[in-house]
C-alpha cells in the first residue's frame, strides 16, 4: 500500500492539491497551497506511520482561520473513512 501512496506523492502536483481543496470547498492562497504541497511531500511517511494522526495545530498560522478549520475537518473525515487502511 505504501508503494502506491509513494508513487502518487512523487507524481502529485500543486494542481492536484488545488483541485482536491476546491472540490472540498477549501480555497487556498498560493502561500497556503505551497505549504500544503511541501508538507505532504516531506511528511507523508510520518503521517501514515502514525495511523493518520497528525497534529497541525502548530501550523495554524500558515492558514486563514476558515481554511484551517476546514482542513482539520477534512483530516478527521478522511482519517475515519480510511481508518482500516491505516492500521
Amino acid at each position: 500500500m505504501n508503494l502506491l501512496i509513494e508513487k502518487y506523492i512523487n507524481n502529485m502536483s500543486l494542481y492536484d492539491i488545488q483541485n482536491f481543496a476546491i472540490h472540498n470547498d477549501v480555497f487556498l492562497s498560493n502561500k497556503e497551497l505551497n505549504f500544503v504541497y511541501d508538507f505532504l511531500k516531506d511528511n507523508w511517511k510520518i503521517i501514515l506511520s502514525n495511523k493518520g494522526n497528525v497534529d497541525i495545530s502548530k501550523y495554524k498560522n500558515k492558514f486563514s482561520e476558515d481554511n484551517y478549520n476546514k482542513i482539520v475537518n477534512l483530516i478527521d473525515y478522511y482519517k475515519n473513512k480510511y481508518r482500516s487502511f491505516l492500521n
